[in-house]
């Protein structure tokens, strides 16, 4: 039988902050992309781990559980590559901007976006869709309006992330209550405590930010876009399909993949439709390398030549690899073990909110990975939670408001890695304007401190434990 090995609060914060130094200093100090500084993170927590004798049967199955957890967002980011490409080819994301052009203003077009993805972030209750259809087309147009690229991506993300936190299908929305053991119903009703503010003062953010960008130049170069795109895609209100059967999709609640295959189907018999001599071996590998506009406009081609199987390959292994290098910190409870002095020593219920949320925001700066954000201080807080006397809806929202939408802010994490390699801007460059990401901590602490909207345990014998 083999020997436990025990793990020193100083050898966990040790190694935490040599991954974080690594880390920090690869991606923002030199500009590299976070893969190489990952593995290379990777490789310490091996080593660490084999000179305190853990087994190698230890470290593959720390490896091997971290990855088996992302499988299915693997596939479906695959599929996400294929479905960008397919939309272009068929003139939807074309179709969105014309129409977009012709219905929003220059003034008021970034809250517009900010609403807008929020509307079908929380419809179809993924962040990642949203951002890789509707987003892509949203942002064409903000760029050819000449608005600031980040503060376009940043309203955006923000209205997607809103509807990934608020819709009872997205996948985060539902992994936080149940590691929280909370009712998912009760869970997104009270997030509004915090979401609501965060939401309000983001879109007041986004209107006084894009009015004072809005570019007198604008119109022209809007209607020189239009001539091009009418002129090279089909532009026609049967684009608006696939984006009807999502909704429809989302409402029978049929999982993202499937969602995924049909809107996929549906786009392809689009592309037959539209030209039926396409030849097969042609949209294979678009479907494989993404599509490549030829209008002859720089601006349009640019914007428009994305998407494909390979486009995704960077974001799929930096998930395996953050999957992996969460699976080890988890086999040998590394962050566990860093966090538990410190929730010791909790004592107001507003500390340990605070504390619950840093805990979030710890795990996607050492992990990068929006589900391990949510399980990790998950599991290290219900308890305390619940000695002070806090129900569980009170830790559901601490690890959606620390842990799933800051996720999209660090640099080497998925979703943002993601989100920046999707719309062309860097996480840096978008972060100071993902207004709904930065905020919606801060008004989670501010109801821990004031008591507002904290929902406590409900005495035995009170109407509340009758309800």
């Amino acid at each position: 039988m083999q020997k436990q090995v025990k793990v020193k609060f100083w050898e966990a914060i040790m190694v935490l902050l040599m991954m974080l130094v690594v880390m920090g200093v690869g991606v923002i100090g030199f500009g590299i992309s976070p893969q190489i500084p990952v593995l290379l993170v990777i490789a310490i927590v091996i080593l660490w781990a084999k000179i305190k004798r853990f087994s190698w049967d230890d470290i593959h199955k720390g490896i091997t559980e971290g990855v088996t957890t992302g499988i299915v967002p693997l596939f479906i980011f695959i599929l996400i590559g294929v479905l960008i490409s397919v939309w272009i080819a068929a003139g939807i994301i074309p179709s969105l901007m014309v129409a977009g052009f012709n219905m929003l203003s220059v003034q008021w077009f970034v809250p517009s976006v900010f609403l807008v993805c929020a509307l079908i972030g929380t419809s179809i209750g993924s962040a990642f869709t949203t951002i890789s259809t509707v987003g892509i087309a949203l942002f064409g147009m903000g760029a050819t309006m000449n608005l600031n690229p980040a503060l376009v991506a940043g309203a955006i993300i923000s209205g997607a992330i809103f509807g990934d936190k608020t819709s009872p299908l997205s996948d985060s929305t539902n992994l936080a209550s149940a590691i929280a053991d909370a009712d998912l119903f009760k869970h997104i009703k009270n997030l509004m405590w915090s979401t609501i503010p965060a939401f309000l003062v983001s879109l007041i953010l986004y209107a006084i930010l894009g009015h004072n960008a809005a570019d007198g130049n604008a119109l022209a170069k809007v209607s020189t876009t239009v001539n091009v795109l009418n002129s090279h895609f089909v532009i026609s209100w049967w684009a608006a399909l696939p984006i009807i059967v999502m909704f429809v999709c989302a409402f029978l609640k049929i999982p993202a993949i499937a969602t995924l295959l049909i809107n996929i189907a549906i786009a392809v018999v689009m592309i037959f439709i539209h030209n039926p001599h396409t030849p097969v071996k042609g949209l294979v590998t678009m479907m494989e390398s993404g599509y490549v506009s030829h209008t002859g406009n720089q601006a349009v081609d640019a914007l428009l030549s994305r998407g494909g199987i390979t486009s995704m390959m960077s974001t799929v292994s930096l998930i395996i690899m953050t999957l992996a290098l969460g699976g080890l910190l988890m086999k040998f409870d590394l962050i566990q073990i860093a966090m538990q002095p410190l929730v010791a020593r909790l004592h107001r219920n507003g500390d340990l909110v605070t504390a619950g949320i840093l805990g979030g925001i710890a795990v996607n700066l050492f992990v990068g990975e929006q589900y391990l954000s949510t399980i990790l201080p998950g599991k290290a807080f219900k308890k305390p939670f619940n000695d002070h006397g806090l129900d569980n809806l009170a830790l559901s929202r601490v690890l959606e408001d620390g842990g799933t939408v800051i996720n999209y802010l660090v640099p080497w994490g998925v979703a943002s890695s993601f989100a920046a390699g999707t719309l062309g801007v860097s996480t840096l460059a978008f972060l100071p304007f993902c207004f709904f990401s930065l905020l919606s901590p801060v008004f989670s602490i501010l109801s821990g401190y004031t008591g507002i909207g904290l929902k406590k345990m409900a005495v035995p014998g009170s109407v509340e434990a009758t309800r």
